[in-house]
């Protein structure tokens, strides 16, 4: 059986037709900050459970819900998930870490450091900074090795 997730980041409130169609039939979803606005969330929600973490944007009452990192277990891998990668304290191969996710830098990152996958989808919201609008899966057959994906969906 495939384990397939979703990984999005810096929506910044908009939350294109491409990321939905591109995330339908994930199991889970991991939105990694600057969210933007609770309509993103209710979007998501209509294609998978989402797990979020506040960014450097996510400001009101609304965003105060969400932790700034977490530790989740999925289809028995741990996540840590964070907005910032500067801002990371621990070390996650010690921690038994599987994958780190993380956003802020609006560039996607797929990359293996001491065992541990770090993943940054890159940004899904409006395109900024002359990069690539994208988004990340994760899949995995029954115990086999994480397959990361980006999904590229604008390119200025």
């Amino acid at each position: 059986m495939t384990f397939r997730i979703g990984v999005i980041a810096d929506t910044h409130g908009l939350l294109r037709p491409e990321a939905d169609r591109c995330l339908a039939g994930v199991s889970h979803i991991i939105h990694a900050g600057d969210i933007g606005s609770e309509a993103v969330l209710d979007g998501l929600c209509r294609i998978a459970p989402v797990t979020a973490i506040r960014g450097n944007v996510d400001r009101g009452a609304w965003a105060e819900r969400f932790p700034e990192t977490l530790t989740l277990r999925l289809g028995g891998l741990s996540f840590y998930v964070l907005h910032d990668l500067n801002a990371l304290t621990i070390d996650p191969a010690e921690r038994g870490i599987d994958v780190v996710v993380s956003g802020h830098s609006h560039r996607a990152r797929v990359e293996t450091i001491n065992g541990v996958l770090y993943l940054n989808p890159g940004s899904a919201g409006k395109r900024r900074f002359k990069l690539p609008v994208t988004l990340a899966t994760l899949a995995r057959d029954s115990g086999g090795p994480l397959r990361p994906v980006i999904h590229e969906f604008y390119r200025i």
